[in-house]
């Protein structure tokens, strides 16, 4: 699981212990069939309350991995500062492959963007921080999904 550890890296807020917990607590990631499945599985999709026409969504469901959750949620907190390539991050990227790089620069843009715009929303703090941690699962398992196709 190495591959996927330090790729994983490439990510900005994820260093060592974060990739490293995350795969050590979750395994093979590709086992997830979609990105959704995996958010669902650490419980950071929204729980919904629905009855025939009315639908009522709240907070997230908590289930699964709590020990994961609470990392990626750590690692979300770095999204609320402008997208850049540090020079620690650089330095996490050499060796890794060009596609997982631009995962992670995409991750970045999208995040950093989306963080500034729930903000703007009015939106709470941890709220925000608990839907980029979401999103940023999301991109985890695409990571995890091109180191495995390339392995192959």
């Amino acid at each position: 699981m190495y591959p996927v550890v330090k790729a994983l890296q490439a990510l900005r807020g994820v260093s060592l212990v974060v990739s490293a917990t995350t795969v050590a607590e979750l395994g093979d990631l590709t086992r997830f069939d979609s990105p959704v499945e995996l958010m669902s599985y650490l419980g950071l999709v929204p729980s919904e309350h629905s009855s025939g026409e009315s639908t009522r969504r709240g907070s997230i469901t908590k289930t699964g991995n709590g020990h994961v959750r609470r990392v990626l949620v750590e690692a979300a907190w770095s999204y609320r500062l402008p997208a850049r390539i540090s020079a620690k991050l650089h330095k996490r990227q050499e060796g890794i492959s060009r596609e997982v790089c631009d995962i992670s620069w995409k991750a970045q843009l999208r995040l950093c963007t989306r963080y500034k715009r729930l903000l703007a929303k009015g939106k709470a703090n941890q709220l925000i921080i608990t839907a980029i941690a979401r999103e940023l699962c999301g991109f985890i398992w695409a990571i995890a999904n091109e180191v495995e196709a390339a392995k192959a």
